[in-house]
This record gives C-alpha cells, structure tokens and sequence, in this order.
C-alpha cells in the first residue's frame, strides 16, 4: 500500500493525490471533447468517430433509465460522466506514478517514520482517483442528491413526496433503496479499480518475474475499467429514472 500526499487547510486534509487525477482527468476529457468537435465533417475522422461512438452508447445508457422522450435531455449528463470515468479508471493502469520508501516531504506528511507506521511502501504521486472511496462515493451520493432535487423541480415537493414514500408497503422498500443505493453504486466501481492497481502495485515490486502476469492483469484491468464506468453510469441513469419517473 502507498502513502498520498496530503495538506492540510481550513482544518481539513486534501490528498494531492485524488486532486491531481482528478483534474488530469478532467484535462483530458476536454481535451478530447474540443479536438473531437472542432472541425467537425460529414465524413468524420478517427477520433470524431470514436467520440460518435461514445455519445450513441451513452444515448443507449440513458435509455436504461428513461423513456426515449425525456432521454435526450439527460445525454449530456450520461456522456460526460461515463467518459470521465472512462479515463479516470484507465490512469492509475496507464499512468501510475510512484516513488520510493525513502522519500521526505514532511510538509506533505510523507516522511520514512509515518511510512512504517502505516505500513506503506512507498508514495503514491498519480493514480486513478476512482480507486479512492471518497471519490466514488462523492459522486454516487451526488447521482442521489441530484435525482431528488431534479424529481422534486418536475414533480414538485409533494409530488416526490407522495410518489415515494406515501405508496403503501413500498414507503419502506424506498427509503432503503434511498440508503442502500448509493453505497453500493460507489462501493462497486471503488472496489474493483482499487484491488486492480494494489495487485499492479505487488506485480511491479516483484520485478521482470512477473512481467508476463503483470501485462496480463494490466491488460484485464483496462477491460475491468470500460465495465465499471459503463455499470456505473447505467445505474447512475437507473436511479434517477426511479426518482425521477415516479409513473413508473
């Protein structure tokens, strides 16, 4: 396991590590989403393609959760996060940065002494900002807080209300879901990302004996990451659906 850096500020601690993957990602997300629509043409290129792509199966992800209708107005939302997750999950595969048991930065909490105590063996500068609970869970409870405030603006306060939790025996089966849900969405991207770049971080250690597993694991890894961020948003447009389309 590797320490983060981390500083302190306003009486809260922010890992350097989480801050700098995150808006890696978001760089890169832009990035391809301007060089993709800047010059766009009927007969597209490589990249306008690929982008193409991405948007018809984020219309499909939409369309899990909601009626063809109302889908559109949530592409947008299905895009950019299945898209950031896309990236953010391929980063500590692809672009894991890490130093050695005996670097010293106190003003970063890194120091040989906190190291041993919490067992680390060595810094961890860049990685995927999905392989930390705070993040994943951030954003599923974010996905939950913002289905509720979008029913309530469509529905109105008592519409949501009643439509979720004045339906009888069904009342309780909501409130759980309303707790359960996003626990597990976070919990499920959080888990696999971050058992797949601790086996990496072991792989790496053992030297050239196992570059042949490693380039094996690596590989699943990049295919573990599609599936999450595609699961992930799947279940993203599925809970706001249930909220959202209380009809249904």
């Amino acid at each position: 396991m590797e320490l983060t850096p981390k500083i302190e500020a306003f009486g809260t601690k922010f890992d350097l590590t989480i801050i700098f993957g995150s808006v890696l990602t978001a760089i890169i997300v832009l990035i391809l989403a301007i060089a993709a629509t800047r010059r766009l043409q009927m007969r597209p290129g490589k990249l306008q393609a690929g982008i193409e792509m991405l948007l018809d199966l984020s219309r499909n992800l939409t369309r899990m959760g909601h009626d063809d209708k109302k889908a559109e107005k949530y592409l947008g939302f299905s895009f950019t996060l299945f898209l950031f997750l896309l990236v953010a999950n391929q980063l500590g595969v692809i672009l894991m940065v890490t130093s050695g048991a005996d670097t010293n930065i106190p003003a970063l909490g890194i120091t040989p002494e906190i190291m041993h105590e919490q067992n680390a063996h060595g810094v961890a500068w860049l990685k995927s900002p999905t392989a930390d609970m705070s993040v994943t869970f951030a954003m599923s409870i974010g996905v939950a807080v913002g289905a509720i405030i979008i029913s309530m603006w469509i529905n109105g306060v008592g519409g949501y209300i009643k439509g979720r939790y004045l339906v009888g025996p069904m009342a309780l089966l909501h409130i759980f879901e309303g707790v359960i849900n996003p626990i597990t969405h976070g919990m499920r991207i959080w888990a696999n990302i971050f058992a797949g770049e601790i086996l990496i971080g072991i792989m790496l250690q053992a030297g050239w004996a196992a570059s042949i597993p490693l380039a094996a694991w690596m590989g699943f890894s990049l295919f573990v990451g599609v599936m999450q961020a595609y699961v992930f948003t799947v279940l993203a447009n599925v809970y706001m659906g249930e909220k959202i389309n209380l009809a249904h």
